[in-house]
């Protein structure tokens, strides 16, 4: 095998999670989407009752580009999610997913223009196809999605044109229901429908989502687990004057840790509400409301105050909102225009959509919550809100550790993850010197790229970068149990963190 397919590329660094209640869309089933028009297509938009959906508008307002959306949902009966019904000529269908949603669709069959031919093309009779045809209308009555599918059948025996198996692939609004025993459940003859098109039938139930609880999060993040790749997760409060409790950010840590991405925490509504107490008691309250310490604090970054923004689902009123996908869409563009190793703070890190802030920091206050490794976001004419701080949440200034910065730990991330996937092909090696040689080749060739765009101090590969795999890192005893071991070691850049300094100058001296 030559080298170059054992090159190892870089993987992406701002793929961004988010967990929360949707509209509609799919339910315990983690998508990738590329934009906001994606967003709304498959959730449903901009939602009073889904923060997520005002964070992920926010994270492509700021410059993301790739989403994971994990939409959780809890039946106000406590029993399995419920979507709305509808029996158009004896055919039970329900929409495609949970919400109030599905009580829009309407759905009618009708027999017109099947002909033997189309029958005996599905090795069918004439009477045994069925077409049907399904719209959705929009709460002021106009026409938001129609569907027609010709030459369906009900027949168990009917191979690829069985109703449920169509729907299942090309319908984005309905499905066959299934019985307890997992088949479709599918009437015992052909439903009645006359050859003149019966009118439409109207579905019936259908229930948004009740308030989630932890619980539901924690099974959400195993559902995450299914994902390729998460660089960052955002969980805004299911509510909008909630918060996303200790528990839960607690789980999501661990959950971050283990898939090498990082957490961006969300300041609590109370802080920013009474902001004199929460100054003169951060530290203590960052223990008692969040409790993310420990050295896995390393994945997880909180920023403070909340923003307030324009909201349009009621009236374009000015209302707080959490900042994480703000800042998630920060982190994306920076990466973007800078690399994973640049901080996302500073004069680039202006914050889109945002009309203020629900506490305007001073110079003494952000000076105070920066070294307890709280991320400021300040206003400064004429530029607007910025992120004013690129610290973890190990960043306080007694801990000493050293991924206390963002971009640090960020690039940290990014290369384990990036080796860990580009030297897969070592499993069917034989473990000597000749594969820990092509390991030191391919994972210096990748260690150089980042060090010719930049990404780490030094004048030289040496004083930026090494690569050691040798019978030191891997002993006889890893060897006969089927391990190789190497060691990468960096020199990052120096965070660019806004501290306050006191400058003076010498002026009006000539000479000396």
């Amino acid at each position: 095998m030559g080298t170059l397919s054992r090159s190892i590329t870089g993987v992406a660094t701002s793929i961004t999670a988010f967990i929360g209640r949707a509209s509609r869309g799919p339910v315990n089933e983690p998508v990738l989407i590329h934009s906001f028009d994606e967003f709304q297509r498959y959730y449903g938009g901009l939602s009073l009752d889904s923060t997520i959906s005002y964070a992920v508008r926010d994270f492509y307002t700021n410059g993301g580009r790739q989403a994971i959306i994990l939409r959780l949902h809890r039946d106000p009966s406590g029993e399995a999610s419920p979507a709305a019904t509808l029996a158009p000529g004896g055919l039970k269908l329900i929409a495609a997913n949970p919400g109030e949603w599905g009580r829009r669709l309407s759905a009618r069959v009708d027999r017109k223009g099947i002909t033997p031919e189309a029958a005996g093309r599905c090795g069918l009779n004439e009477e045994d196809l069925l077409n049907l045809e399904v719209v959705e209308m929009g709460a002021d009555g106009s026409l938001v999605a129609h569907e027609r599918f010709l030459d369906l059948s009900v027949r168990p025996d009917a191979g690829p044109r069985r109703v449920d198996r169509v729907l299942e692939q090309e319908s984005q609004l309905v499905r066959v229901p299934s019985r307890e025993d997992g088949t479709p459940d599918l009437p015992g003859d052909n439903p009645a429908a006359p050859q003149d098109a019966p009118a439409f039938i109207d579905a019936s139930g259908g229930t948004d989502s009740a308030g989630l609880q932890d619980e539901d999060y924690e099974a959400g993040f195993e559902i995450l687990d299914q994902a390729d790749l998460i660089n960052l997760l955002c969980i805004p409060p299911d509510r909008r004057d909630g918060f996303t409790s200790k528990a839960v950010y607690q789980k999501a840590l661990a959950f971050c840790v283990r898939r090498r991405a990082m957490l961006i925490v969300d300041p609590r509504p109370e802080w920013g509400e009474n902001p004199g107490d929460f100054l003169s008691k951060a530290e203590q309250k960052l223990q008692d409301d969040l409790g993310l310490d420990g050295v896995e604090a390393r994945n997880a970054a909180l920023y403070f105050p909340r923003v307030i923004q324009l909201d349009p689902l009621q009236g374009n009123r000015l209302e707080p909102f959490a900042p994480c996908g703000l800042i998630a869409g920060v982190m994306a563009r920076t990466d973007d225009q800078r690399g994973v190793w640049k901080a996302p703070a500073g004069a680039g890190a202006g914050l889109n959509g945002v009309q203020g802030l629900e506490v305007n920091l001073s110079d003494r206050e952000n000076g105070a919550l920066n070294p307890l490794g709280i991320n400021c976001i300040r206003s400064f004419l004429p530029r607007g809100p910025v992120v004013w701080g690129a610290r973890t949440l190990r960043g306080a200034d007694r801990w000493e550790d050293e991924y206390k910065y963002v971009p640090v730990r960020r690039l940290a991330l990014f290369i384990e993850e990036s080796l860990y996937r580009g030297t897969q092909w070592v499993v069917f090696e034989p473990n000597g010197e000749p594969l820990w040689a092509q390991i030191r080749l391919h994972v210096s060739a990748f260690m150089h790229g980042l060090f010719q765009q930049g990404a780490f101090q030094g004048s030289s590969p040496p004083e930026a970068y090494f690569v050691k795999c040798d019978s030191e890192t891997t002993t006889q005893d890893d060897i006969d149990r089927g391990f190789v071991n190497f060691l990468v070691g960096f020199a990052p850049l120096k965070p660019a963190e806004f501290l306050i300094l006191r400058i003076r100058q010498r002026a009006g001296q000539v000479g000396g």
